[in-house]
Order: structure tokens, then C-alpha cells, then sequence
């Protein structure tokens, strides 16, 4: 293959940012290999990849598409309307792209898109990033050529001869943050000799936890530990209400944060919820963490992400339903406990999937040629 060749992907992924930033991951990996792609990204209209893809550089287009929901409402009225629309729609865009092959990391886009690739003989292969697989990803396995998963034994849903076993896809620019740590004080206004907490909920974020810090923000105040803390957007003006007028200068609160690269470098402990993508960068930046997985998922496959590292001693699990007595005293133990904090770290460090993204890049060439 040419590195001048100018092939043509489309990727589809969106919903939350698990699924959006392997599929940005991928295709920055496959631009660098092979600089003349042209890469369109499919979503959901008023989805966050809506603003997150063109953010890392690229064009996508938004189909009309949205999920059931569990009540009688408008949007389920329209449902087979927009069904219809998206996938009529989806295949004037594969007719008209002329894509090589096609790649969807999940999402309610992800089905039209990849249907309309097999209907026109497009070569497709499906990421999928949870020990338990996605709705749409199982029911798309059948006609894609290759699954590429992040979880041993997944054979209970994808056919056994499509899969291969990669990881999954993340930031490239957070596999090198050891030589970044001083940069990360500077980039956060906070101090290099003092204990930093990290808290995340999710790209969308996290109302257990907020509320969780909320209730212990006068023990955070009070232990000379720093935190970053990501709310996520539809928090941070509630989170902002209730600190106001306490006094901040170690604690920097931000609704979303860019720099992802930068916060896990200045991190020392991470607190964040145990969805995929979360599991497979918290085991590259080595960082150790407290996870506190959503019950609000599909087969409670946060929980088992969080229980396979419990088991190998590589993180610490704090239940949903007990966070708000015991999350910030958790964090508060472990910071300070620089011996667990480096066992911990040793543990995490031997779960990672550095290649995950050039794996998922070779198969795609691979279904190309």
C-alpha cells in the first residue's frame, strides 16, 4: 500500500465520549500512516460528537436517530420515522463517499452507517470497547468481517473466527505523561509538592460522584491535597453554586477538561466511574485509582470492569450506593498511603494495551487490500 494512496473511511461513533474517542483515536492513527485520507465521521444530530469530532479536526454529518425510551414520548412516536431517514440518508452518504471501509466504535449512527456499508459490499469492521457488547454491535457482527474487542471470551457475542483481540483504542498523547508532570502544575495553577487528587465522571459526567466530593469538600479543603475536578457540562453550574465562597485555591473545577494528557500527569489518584474507555487509559498512565462503577449500564458491565481489576489488587472499589459516606475518606487514606499508591500503580500498569489503536489500524489495512 502507497503512503501517498488517498483512501476513504468512514467512521461512525458517538453517544458518549467511550464511544467517540477510540473512533477519533482510530482515525488519527490511519491519517498518520497514511496522511492523504480523506476520513468522514457519522453521529447523531445534537450528540456530543456533534461538537467533539470537528473539535479534533474532522467533518462528520449527523443522521436523525435517537433510542427508545423506556416511557411513551414524542421522540419514540418518531422513532421508525427516524429510522427510516437515518438510513436512507446513510446510504446516499456511502454512494456518494465511496469509502474503502467502513468503522463503527458504536452509537445509535453506528447501525444505519454500517448497514449501508454491507448492502454495498464496503468492507466493515466493528470496535467494541465493553466486556459486554453493545446492542447495535452484536446485531451488526453478523455482516461486518472483523470485530476487534478489548475483552478476552467474547465469543458469547461476536462469531469466534471475526474477532481479534487489540484493546482499546485511546489518546495517543497520554502514553507519554511521566515528562510532563511539571508542564501539568503549571497548565493547572496548582503546587508540585503537594498531593494531587484527579476526579472524573465520565466525558458526560457523574452525579453520584460530584455530589460524593460535595459532601467531603471540607475534609478535601482541610487534608492539603489539590484536586482537578471534572463535573461534566450539565453539573458544573450546580457544583459551582454549592462551593461558592469557600476558598478554592487548591481545587480547580472545570464542566469538561481538553488537556486529558495533563490531568492524568499531574494526578496522583484518580477517581473515576469504570466504563471502558476509562478502565483502558487508567491502565496506561499507570495512575493509581478509585473506581466507582454506574449501575445505570447495561448488564451492570461497569461493575465487572471494576471487579477484573479489584482482583488483580489494581484499583479500589468504592459502590455507587456508598459513595457519598465513604468516597472523599477513601481518597483521603489512599493519597497519603504512598506505599498501596505504588502497588497500585505496579498492578494497573500490567493490565495495559499500549498497541490497542495500530492493532485496530492493521486490520483495517488488511480488510482494505
Amino acid at each position: 500500500m502507497s503512503a501517498n494512496q488517498p483512501y476513504r473511511l468512514i467512521i461512525s461513533g458517538g453517544g458518549t465520549g467511550g464511544h467517540i474517542f477510540p473512533a477519533i483515536s482510530i482515525a488519527n492513527k490511519f491519517k498518520e500512516r497514511y496522511p492523504a485520507t480523506e476520513i468522514l465521521f457519522v453521529g447523531a444530530q445534537g450528540r456530543m460528537e456533534m461538537t467533539r469530532v470537528p473539535e479534533a479536526g474532522y467533518k462528520i454529518i449527523g443522521l436523525w436517530i435517537s433510542g427508545l425510551q423506556r416511557k411513551l414520548t414524542l421522540s419514540n412516536l418518531l422513532f421508525p420515522f427516524k429510522l427510516l431517514s437515518s438510513y436512507i440518508k446513510a446510504g446516499n452518504i456511502v454512494k456518494r463517499f465511496k469509502p474503502h471501509a467502513v468503522i463503527g466504535t458504536g452509537g445509535y449512527a453506528s447501525g444505519p452507517i454500517m448497514l449501508a456499508a454491507t448492502r454495498n459490499r464496503i468492507p466493515s469492521l466493528i470496535q467494541e470497547q465493553n466486556s459486554y457488547a453493545g446492542l447495535t454491535n452484536k446485531q451488526l457482527a453478523a455482516k461486518a468481517q472483523r470485530v476487534c474487542v478489548a475483552y478476552p471470551e467474547m465469543e458469547k457475542y461476536f462469531p469466534k473466527d471475526k474477532i481479534v483481540f487489540t484493546g482499546n483504542p485511546v489518546r495517543q498523547n497520554i502514553l507519554d505523561i511521566n515528562n510532563k508532570r511539571e508542564q501539568a502544575f503549571v497548565h493547572f495553577g496548582l503546587h508540585s509538592n503537594q498531593r494531587t487528587l484527579l476526579v472524573l465522571g465520565g466525558s458526560l459526567g457523574s452525579r453520584t460522584i460530584n455530589q460524593s466530593i460535595l459532601a467531603g469538600i471540607d475534609k478535601i479543603i482541610d487534608s492539603q491535597m489539590q484536586m482537578i475536578w471534572q463535573t461534566g457540562k450539565i453539573y458544573f453550574e450546580e457544583v459551582r453554586k454549592e462551593i461558592k465562597g469557600k476558598d478554592l485555591k487548591r481545587i480547580k473545577v472545570y464542566s469538561f477538561i481538553q488537556d486529558m494528557d495533563l490531568a492524568y500527569a499531574a494526578a496522583d489518584v484518580v477517581i473515576s466511574r469504570s466504563g471502558a474507555l476509562a478502565i483502558s487509559e487508567l491502565c496506561l498512565v499507570k495512575r493509581p485509582c478509585i473506581l466507582v462503577p454506574s449501575p445505570n449500564v447495561a448488564e451492570d458491565h461497569q461493575m465487572k470492569n471494576a471487579s477484573a481489576l479489584v482482583k488483580e489488587d489494581a484499583a479500589v472499589l468504592v459502590k455507587d450506593s456508598s459513595a457519598k459516606e465513604t468516597l472523599v475518606s477513601e481518597s483521603l487514606k489512599l493519597i497519603f498511603d504512598l506505599q498501596r499508591c505504588e502497588m497500585l500503580s505496579q498492578n494497573i500498569s500490567k493490565l495495559a494495551k499500549p498497541n490497542a489503536t495500530e492493532d485496530i489500524v492493521n486490520e483495517i489495512e488488511k480488510l482494505i487490500k
